[in-house]
């Protein structure tokens, strides 16, 4: 667990960063651009998940290579991303493997902490969304977390409550970890590729 638990870190740092440089190169940014918004999106669902935690010092301060990391896949995108015919589509499916690894690094980081399972469940939300949910808002995109008949935070919210379930009923954590992420993963994919959805209100007359 200790060993697994930063790994998924470092991933879902490095594939959330390309987002966010991508983010910056449909804003045709510079290059300082690009590197903000990759360390910005890399870092953000993390630091959130560690505020609340109260861990100190934050992951990225513990570990300032994660800094360096995302400043390289900035500059590698950069150089890049005009190379790939929709830098949109890209970014969709990159932010779903990120989410597919965010979320069980925050419920590890969580079950590590030893807070309550609804508070695992809920960090492994937050360090899954609120990378991308930051790069949309200061990218004025829309963000992906509130598009609707797509599954994004009830994807993130899934896995943690599987991961959280299967190591309730005596599942070795790196086990459910890994399930965490293929549910994750494929509901997210369900929803991109077959159009999986909740259902939406719909707003009704008032009555009389």
């Amino acid at each position: 667990m200790a060993g697994l638990v930063p790994w998924l870190d470092y991933a879902s740092v490095l594939v959330f960063a390309l987002t966010g440089a991508l983010v910056a190169s449909r804003a045709q940014l510079d290059l300082v651009g690009f590197i903000f918004f990759a360390t910005l999106t890399g870092i953000g669902g993390g630091t959130v998940r560690d505020l609340v935690l109260g861990r100190d010092p934050v992951f990225w301060v513990q570990r300032p290579e994660l800094i360096l990391l995302t400043a390289g896949a900035a500059v590698v995108v950069f150089f890049t991303a005009h190379l790939f015919e929709s830098r949109y589509n890209l970014i969709v499916w990159l932010d779903a493997f990120a989410l597919a690894v965010a979320v069980p690094a925050g419920v590890g980081l969580a079950l590590e902490a030893g807070v309550s399972p609804a508070v695992v469940v809920a960090m492994g939300v937050v360090t899954g969304t609120f990378g991308g949910l930051i790069r949309d808002v200061v990218g004025n995109e829309l963000p992906m977390v509130l598009k609707q008949k797509e599954l994004y935070v009830t994807a993130a919210f899934g896995g943690a409550v599987v991961a959280v379930a299967l190591i309730g009923v005596g599942m070795p954590r790196p086990v459910a970890l890994i399930f965490c992420g293929l549910i994750v993963i494929a509901l997210r994919a369900g929803s991109l590729l077959l159009g999986w959805s909740l259902p939406t209100y719909k707003a009704r007359p008032p009555r009389l």
